[in-house]
C-alpha cells in the first residue's frame, strides 16, 4: 500500500494520556519491508486496558488463543486492509501500514484491528451550504465525526445510530424522529484510520456511512453533546477546519459524494 501514515507517529508529545514518547520513525522506513536492524520501540498498554471486559489480554496470556484474522466469536479480527502477519518474536499482530514508533496497544483493546463506526450527519444549511454534525472531543479539544468503536457481536448499523446518540445527542434516543434518516445511509468508506492511538500491533480500523438530512428532520430534534464531548456544532464542509485522526479524508468523501 502507498499509504504512510503520520497521525501515530508524532514525536512532539507523548502518547495520549502517558509520559511515553515514540520512537522517531522516519517516511522512508515506516513499511516493514525496510530494513532496520536497531528498531526497538517502546512497549506500552495503558493501566486502563487491563482487566476490562472490552480488551484483549496479553499475549503471553497461556489461555489467549484467539482466531486471528477471522471472526473470533462476537470479536471481528478481520481487518479491512488485508491479511494481517505476526511479529515472529513476540507473536503480536504488526500494523498493516508499517511502524508508528511503539509497540504494544497504548489505549486500544483489542490486538489487531480495533473496528469503529462513523455515522457523518449532514444538511444542506439555509444559505445552500453542505454541513456536517461535529463534537469537539473531550480528550484532546479537536473536532471530530461522532462516532465510535463497535461492540462484540454489534452489528455496525446499529453501532452508526447508537455513537451518534450518545455523542449527538446526549443520549436522547427519539427513534421514530429520525428513523427516515437511518434508513437511507450510504457507505463512504471502510478500511484503515490514521489514529494517534495506533500502535504498532493495534491499530483502528472503522466503516463511515452517510446519513443525509434531506427533508428537515433535525430542525425538530434537540442536538447536544454527550459525555465524551464538550461541544457540538454543525461544520461546513469547505470550512478547512482541522479534524481529529482521518476525519478530515472523509470530509472529503462526503464532499465528493455530494458533488455529483
Amino acid at each position: 500500500m502507498s499509504f504512510v501514515h503520520q497521525k501515530c507517529r508524532n514525536v512532539d508529545v507523548p502518547y495520549l494520556g502517558s509520559q511515553v514518547y515514540r520512537t522517531s520513525v522516519p517516511d522512508d522506513l515506516v513499511k516493514w519491508n525496510r530494513d532496520w536492524a536497531d528498531y526497538a520501540p517502546p512497549n506500552y498498554t495503558d493501566k486502563k486496558v487491563h482487566g476490562q471486559p472490552w480488551a484483549d489480554p496479553e499475549i503471553s496470556d497461556q489461555k489467549f488463543n484467539p482466531n486471528w484474522n477471522a471472526v473470533d466469536g462476537k470479536i471481528n479480527r478481520v481487518s479491512f486492509v488485508c491479511q494481517y502477519t505476526f511479529d515472529p518474536k513476540t507473536l503480536c499482530p504488526i500494523n498493516p501500514i508499517g511502524r508508528t514508533g511503539l509497540a504494544g496497544r497504548g489505549l486500544l483493546g483489542r490486538w489487531g484491528p480495533n473496528h469503529a463506526a462513523d455515522p457523518i450527519v449532514s444538511r444542506i444549511s439555509d444559505d445552500g451550504h453542505l454541513e456536517f454534525v461535529a463534537i469537539q472531543r473531550r480528550d484532546n479539544n479537536e473536532w471530530a465525526i461522532p462516532g465510535g468503536m463497535v461492540d462484540a457481536g454489534e452489528h455496525v448499523s446499529q453501532t452508526l445510530q447508537r455513537e451518534f446518540t450518545e455523542e449527538a445527542m446526549n443520549g436522547n434516543i427519539d427513534k421514530d424522529s429520525l428513523k427516515e434518516l437511518w434508513s437511507d445511509g450510504k457507505e463512504l468508506y471502510r478500511g484503515y484510520v490514521d489514529d494517534p492511538r495506533n500502535t504498532d500491533n493495534a491499530w483502528m480500523e472503522t466503516v463511515v456511512f452517510n446519513f443525509h438530512d434531506s427533508n428537515g428532520l433535525l430542525k425538530n430534534v434537540d442536538l447536544q453533546a454527550g459525555d465524551d464531548a464538550t461541544a457540538l456544532r454543525w461544520i461546513r464542509v469547505d470550512s478547512k477546519e482541522p479534524l481529529y485522526a482521518s476525519h478530515s479524508y472523509f470530509i472529503d468523501l462526503l464532499k465528493s459524494a455530494h458533488s455529483k
